[in-house]
């Protein structure tokens, strides 16, 4: 049986941890686009028995990011502009939450104009984001996402807006984890932002571990003292069986058996957050200091292939740092420049 994982080891400088989850986070969602609705007989049958080992076209290009991707860089958005704008200092969930209603004007743009009236230009125009056109572009959005805040409600844990656990609230957290050394804020308010859009307990827990699980790994803890501190956490809130049984499927199966797609299967299709998270974290122990090895493993399965591997590419890039992702990756990454940017800001807002 294997011990507890460690973290590589080399120490990448907390600039570059920051810039490795966004972009690490980036490359896995643009490896998994392509194959993101394909079963791995599919991905096999077009991609070879491998499945997919390089960038291959999606919406148009090669490396495009998904809503995964946006959601998260809106995410980022939301709690730099809690640092400067004082209404939002006291709440920044505020802030965040208005970060995705600026996500939604980019994607709803035939009802613009209605969003604008019923939230303010404040709150929906007035951004880093909204700047950059080829965010208005539509990458196969989750409807629970648009759904929640087309409603005008911002959904909280404890007056839920739905009983979804579906992913899309723990695929976009990554950057709370590097907002705060406090693993137990990073914890709370990652599972605040996802329960905007998802209410029920396992659509918000897991992207409380995951912020937590990121934040330890920004200050340079071991990936087992990490994780522990983030399940300490998790145990300590209500409804956290089904999080709890997912993390520890991820830890068996990392311990008991060789990595296979065959077996990652079994951990299940990532279309809901605990598996998502699960298939993720999996990938990660398995990877090490491999960034390649990582998301190439969490995308090549019958589901969610875009958020598990931006889930596993957050955590091994945080873990390992920018130095460890190919560079021809990020050649090729669609809009790298500003993925840099926002993790720059981040940096500088929060060191």
């Amino acid at each position: 049986m294997k011990n507890h994982p460690d973290n590589p080891k080399n120490h990448p400088s907390r600039q570059s941890r920051i810039r490795g989850c966004l972009l690490g986070g980036a490359v896995g969602d643009a490896l998994g686009a392509p194959i993101e609705f394909m079963d791995i007989h599919e991905i096999r049958r077009r991609y070879g028995p491998a499945g997919v080992t390089r960038f291959e076209t999606a919406y148009g290009r090669k490396g495009a990011i998904t809503d995964d991707t946006q959601m998260t860089l809106f995410t980022a958005e939301g709690l730099i502009l809690s640092t400067v704008r004082s209404d939002y200092q006291t709440a920044p969930i505020t802030a965040v939450y208005h970060a995705y209603l600026r996500w939604l004007y980019t994607q709803d743009i035939d009802h613009q104009t209605r969003l604008v009236n019923a939230h303010g230009t404040c709150a929906v125009i007035d951004g880093i984001l909204t700047g950059h056109q080829r965010l208005f572009s539509r990458r196969a959005p989750g409807n629970t996402c648009l759904g929640a805040l087309r409603s005008g409600q911002m959904g909280c844990m404890d007056q839920p807006i739905n009983d979804s656990k579906g992913c899309g609230g723990v695929m976009r957290v990554a950057p709370i984890g590097l907002a705060d050394d406090d693993v137990e804020k990073a914890f709370r308010l990652g599972c605040e932002a996802a329960a905007i859009t998802h209410g029920h307990p396992t659509g918000f827990l897991p992207a409380g571990f995951l912020a937590a699980l990121i934040s330890g790994l920004l200050s340079d803890k071991p990936l087992a003292s990490a994780l522990d501190d983030a399940t300490r956490i998790l145990v300590q809130h209500a409804n956290h069986d089904e999080t709890v049984q997912a993390i520890e499927r991820a830890m068996d199966l990392w311990q008991r058996k060789s990595p296979s797609l065959e077996n990652l299967e079994s951990l299940g299709a990532g279309w809901v957050a605990e598996e998502a998270l699960s298939i993720g974290l999996y990938c990660a122990l398995v990877a090490g200091d491999d960034f390649g090895k990582g998301v190439l493993l969490a995308v090549n399965h019958s589901g969610d292939s875009d958020s598990t591997g931006s889930i596993a590419g957050n955590i091994i890039g945080v873990q390992c740092g920018v130095e460890r992702i190919p560079a021809g990756w990020l050649g090729e990454l669609e809009m790298r420049a500003l993925i840099e940017e926002i993790a720059n800001d981040l940096f500088d807002r929060f060191v």
